[in-house]
């Protein structure tokens, strides 16, 4: 169970992981050694699973957000792993999930531009066999985009 120290934490963590120990200490009103501590069994429970820096998709020329639905007759084990791990290999992939609901799996893909969709398009139908449907939908405009998680 995390107390508030912990959630106040991970908040300075969300929200700018390059800061300091000593930093986030003065910031949750703890010395350095305690707050050391809850860092490192934070990331040991699994709370803290990366730190990293984030990227502004528009500036590297990925402007192209598709979210992809996918429909498939077969949910035996076997295909369900080949599935997974060719999705997996896609780098145009930064989300994937298996769905309830009309569609069995939905990605979000990140692209240069429509050529560049296709060609992933094509590689993700010709990837595996046994997709019924696949369905994609275009962002027009990004109206929020964030990793920050809420702690209530």
């Amino acid at each position: 169970m995390l107390d508030r120290k912990d959630k106040l934490i991970l908040d300075c963590l969300q929200r700018d992981s390059s800061i300091s120990v000593a930093d986030i200490a003065d910031k949750v009103s703890l010395t350095v050694s305690p707050c050391w501590k809850r860092l490192k069994r934070l990331e040991e429970e699994g709370y803290i699973t990366q730190r990293v820096a984030l990227l502004d998709s528009d500036k590297l020329g990925l402007n192209l957000t598709a979210f992809v639905n996918i429909k498939t007759r077969n949910h035996s084990n076997d295909w369900y792993e080949t599935f997974v791990a060719s999705v997996r290999d896609l780098a145009e992939v930064i989300e994937f999930y298996r769905m309830a609901g009309e569609y069995d799996y939905m990605m979000k893909v990140l692209v240069k531009d429509m050529a560049a969709f296709d060609v992933f398009y094509k590689r993700l139908v010709n990837s595996v066999e046994g997709l019924s449907d696949v369905t994609s939908s275009f962002a027009m405009e990004k109206l929020k985009n964030t990793t920050y998680l809420p702690l209530e």
